[in-house]
């Protein structure tokens, strides 16, 4: 059954409540004072209740119209949230947007840039999918994102370098690692676990490994892998981004490797189709970009993505 109450006669009772009365609701809504009381007056004769009642020179709720008061708020307020939506929609801004980001990236830095975007287009959904290596060029190539966050360019699409996110080799403060007493070398990580994070991409090169060792654990997230660390279960190249308060703490210490201890992975931003790109990703490239050249300082300079490869295990 379609309503007979307008949203106009809605808001007109709704001024009166919040107002204190007809003459004050009437200012408000640049009305005049009997066209605020005609409305109130169709509401409680269509519905056959009484929403307010005269005491002095108020006009006040009674049981009912506080009722109809609460739901003619939400009433109002999800009709306003609808042609909000409409106006978002009707500037072109999309529905959805898809995300590829590698994991390495800080997850709070991402987690800051889409809060932003959200309240300019609280409308559009976002669907982020986190992960490694050939996983998020996977995501690229097969037209599943919008933009992407990766360490690598892909055949056939172009970028920006965004950001460098330096790997340490550390371990536990206790591991025998720290307990040599003198520069370490590659052959004397050999006899201790290694962690690595597993590629997330369909095609993983087998051979692709940081050092031969006798033991290695492969897990599928850095959470986990840096877990693993500091619980002393073995070592591991993790960015320094994500274990700032395990080294601040003294937790995980970096391993006095002669070379190899500090790595740097180049992160792009790649929109996937510049030329059909919808504002809407446009915008949150913008604001990725902004955010990152706030936090960081970005070298513009290319880096080995093998460095990066040697991370994880295939």
């Amino acid at each position: 059954m379609a309503p007979h109450i307008t949203l106009e006669q809605w808001r007109s009772l709704i001024a009166v409540v919040d107002a204190g009365g007809y003459a004050q609701a009437a200012e408000t809504l640049f009305k005049s004072q009997s066209a605020v009381t005609y409305a109130v007056q169709k509401i409680e004769s269509l519905l056959g209740v009484k929403a307010f009642e005269i005491q002095g020179r108020k006009a006040i709720l009674t049981p009912t119209g506080q009722m109809l008061y609460r739901r003619a708020l939400a009433l109002v307020d999800e009709a306003n949230d609808l042609e909000r939506a409409a106006h978002t929609l009707s500037a072109g801004w999309e529905v959805v947007i898809h995300i590829a980001a590698e994991i390495l990236f800080p997850s709070s830095l991402l987690l800051a840039c889409l809060e932003r975007f959200g309240q300019e287009s609280p409308r559009t959904r976002v669907e982020l999918i986190e992960s490694v290596i050939g996983g998020t060029s996977d995501a690229l190539l097969k037209g599943e994102v919008d933009l992407a966050i990766l360490p690598q360019l892909p055949p056939g699409f172009l970028g920006n370098l965004l950001m460098r996110i330096r790997l340490l080799a550390v371990a536990h403060a206790d591991h025998p690692l720290h307990h040599h007493g003198r520069e370490l070398t590659y052959r004397d990580l050999r006899a201790y676990r290694h962690l690595v994070v597993r590629d997330s991409g369909a095609k993983r090169d087998q051979r692709a490994v940081t050092v031969e060792v006798d033991q290695r654990w492969t897990v599928g997230q850095v959470a986990t892998s840096i877990q693993a660390v500091c619980m002393g279960y073995g070592f591991a190249w993790l960015p320094e981004e994500h274990i700032r308060e395990e080294l601040r703490t003294g937790m995980l210490r970096p391993l006095p490797l002669r070379e190899g201890g500090t790595r740097e992975v180049p992160l792009y931003l790649v929109l996937a189709n510049p030329d059909f790109a919808g504002p809407g990703a446009r915008r949150l490239v913008e604001i990725i970009r902004k955010s990152v050249d706030e936090e960081y300082v970005s070298e513009k300079s290319e880096s080995s993505v093998q460095l990066y490869r040697g991370f994880f295990s295939k």
